[in-house]
């Protein structure tokens, strides 16, 4: 229940603060979170991004505005847009018309309705997972910055272009791995990677990082990809995190394991396709 409560104060603070310069950083610090997981939490959940709901509630309260006479410079002042054509611009890109045509009552316009966050109860499902002790281990791969607002769709193309390139000769990719060890950053680096075998050289462009010593929560996923990964993970935060009592997350990491998708007839979008979810996790 505390990670449900904290989402539902977070959206209450967003919306209580809609007229100010407000960021992720700052939402997550007022709900006791790190910014790592309460970004990754909040869009499993909610559907958003914390910044795509952010201004899809602003750009919304705006078209009321403006249908009750509000200007146009007053209103993206009002609502944190640098310039009148800057708000111009995303008032388009929302609503599909511009911000003056938008005062006119026959204008049809987009709401968007401030979220609530419920617990519902569905019955006694189960979610599998373990609990395990693992040592700090060497992995080899290559790496990028990501921020949190692009990473959903630009992390698959990253894949793309590695295996696209060649590159997938030297790291077949066992594993995805999230660094963002501060836990308080808008963005953080993301790694394809195997494990580091010290007796084989490094490849231009390839890098090696140390996963330090953690206890894991490791949660089996299997189905085709991407659906299965992204179900199991949205349950970890909606399922998981509400109903353990034991522990919470312990540091900015987090893995998928990937399988070898030469073992499954239809590689990773067969029905059978193994994966594993690591999150570090610690006694409460």
């Amino acid at each position: 229940m505390e990670w449900i409560k904290a989402i539902s104060a977070a959206i209450e603070y967003i919306e209580n603060n809609l007229t100010g310069d407000i960021s992720a950083e700052e939402i997550a610090g007022q709900v006791n979170i790190s910014p790592f997981y309460f970004q990754k939490g909040f869009s499993l959940l909610c559907g958003y991004t914390v910044s795509e709901y952010i201004r899809s509630r602003r750009l919304a309260l705006a078209a009321g505005e403006l249908l009750n006479g509000a200007k146009v410079i007053d209103t993206a002042v009002k609502y944190c847009y640098d310039s009148p054509d800057s708000f111009a611009k995303a008032f388009y890109r929302f609503h599909g018309v511009t911000p003056s045509m938008a005062q006119k009552n026959s204008t049809m316009l987009k709401g968007f309705a401030p979220l609530k966050i419920t617990l519902t109860l569905k019955g006694g499902k189960t979610m599998d997972y373990r609990i395990v002790k693992k040592e700090s281990f060497a992995v080899l791969g290559v790496m990028r910055k990501f921020s949190y607002e692009s990473a959903q769709t630009e992390i698959p193309k990253f894949w793309d272009e590695h295996n696209k390139s060649g590159n997938d000769k030297y790291v077949c990719g066992m594993f995805g791995v999230c660094f963002d060890g501060e836990m308080k950053n808008s963005d953080f680096d993301y790694m394809i990677a195997d494990v580091y075998n010290p007796c084989v050289d490094i490849p231009e462009g390839f890098v090696t990082k140390v996963i330090p010593a953690f206890t894991w929560a490791v949660f089996p996923v299997k189905g085709a990809m991407p659906d299965a990964l992204q179900d199991v993970n949205k349950k970890i935060f909606s399922e998981w995190m509400p109903a353990i009592g034991d522990y919470e997350f312990a540091a900015g990491y987090s893995i998928e394991m990937y399988a070898d998708p030469a073992d499954y007839p239809k590689g990773t979008e067969d029905e059978n396709y193994y994966t594993e979810i690591w999150v570090p996790v610690k006694k409460r």
